[in-house]
C-alpha cells in the first residue's frame, strides 16, 4: 500500500476477500477514477500497462497499483532488486500463480509529491526488458544468444558464398581474365561476411557462457529449476 494516502484502507478486506473465495495467490488492486493529470500520467500509464501485459503474459489493467494482495510463499519465492516491486506479478507468474484484479478506490494524494511521469515511464519500459529475459531465457540463455549468433553466422556465410558464386560467374561469362580481375579480398563484403561470423560464434559462446552460469547458480543455491505448489501424497491403503 502506497504511504501518500491515495489508496484506501478500506478496500483490503475485499482484496483478502476475493483472494479466498477465488483460491488467488495475488489480487491486484484497479484505480477507479484516477485523480492524476491525464497527458503525463494516466495516459503512459495506459500505453505502459498494455505493454507490460503484452510482454509478460499476466494481463492486468493496473500494474502500477501499490495495493496489492500475496500470499507469503509466493513473495518468500520472488527475489527483487532495482525496482522490479512493480513487476511482481509477471514475475511470479512463471511460477503458475493465479492473478486476480479488483477496482479499488484511488483518492487524492495526502503526503508528499508524486516521482511518476513520462521519464519515470521510460524506465519501467527499460525494465520490461530484463523482465521478459529473466522470464523467457534465465534459465536458458543459450536459446537466446545461441539463437542470435546462428543468425549473424548464417548470414555471414550467406555473404562470403555470394562472394565465391560471383567470382565463379565472373570466371563463366568473362573467363580466367574475368576470374583473376574479381578480387574477393579487396571487397567490403568480405570484411562484412567475416564479421558477421565472427559475432555468430561470439554470441554462441556467450550463450554457453550463460548456460555454466545459470548452472552453477542454481546448484550454489540449491534453487530449483520448478516451483511445485503442492505435494500430493497417497493415503494409508491406496
Amino acid at each position: 500500500i502506497d504511504a501518500d494516502g491515495q489508496n484506501d484502507p478500506a478496500d483490503i478486506p475485499r482484496l483478502l476477500e476475493v483472494m479466498e473465495e477465488g483460491e488467488y495467490d495475488i489480487v491486484s488492486g484497479w484505480r477507479q477514477d484516477r485523480k492524476e493529470p491525464f497527458i503525463t500520467r494516466r495516459f503512459p500509464s495506459v500505453v505502459a500497462n498494455r505493454i507490460i501485459s503484452r510482454t509478460t503474459g499476466v494481463r492486468l489493467h493496473d500494474y502500477g497499483c501499490s495495493l496489492k494482495a500475496y500470499r507469503a510463499e509466493v513473495v518468500k519465492n520472488v527475489h527483487l532488486y532495482g525496482e522490479l516491486h512493480r513487476f511482481i506479478p509477471a514475475l511470479a507468474g512463471r511460477m503458475g500463480v493465479r492473478v486476480a484484479e479488483v477496482p479499488v478506490n484511488d483518492r487524492p494524494r495526502a503526503y508528499g509529491k508524486s516521482k511518476y511521469g513520462l521519464s519515470r515511464t521510460i524506465r519501467v519500459l527499460l525494465d520490461l526488458f530484463t523482465v521478459t529475459y529473466l522470464l523467457s531465457f534465465s534459465s536458458r540463455p543459450m536459446q537466446l544468444f545461441g539463437l542470435i549468433g546462428l543468425g549473424l553466422g548464417g548470414l555471414g556465410g550467406l555473404v562470403g558464398l555470394y562472394l565465391v558464386g560471383a567470382k565463379i560467374a565472373h570466371g563463366i561469362l568473362e573467363g580466367a581474365e574475368g576470374f583473376r580481375a574479381y578480387r574477393i579480398g579487396t571487397s567490403p563484403w568480405l570484411m562484412l561476411s567475416v564479421l558477421l561470423i565472427v559475432l555468430g560464434v561470439q554470441f554462441i559462446m556467450m550463450g554457453l557462457l550463460g548456460e555454466v552460469i545459470t548452472r552453477t547458480y542454481h546448484e550454489a543455491q540449491n534453487k530449483p529449476i520448478y516451483a511445485i505448489r503442492e505435494i500430493i501424497e497417497p493415503e494409508e491403503g491406496e
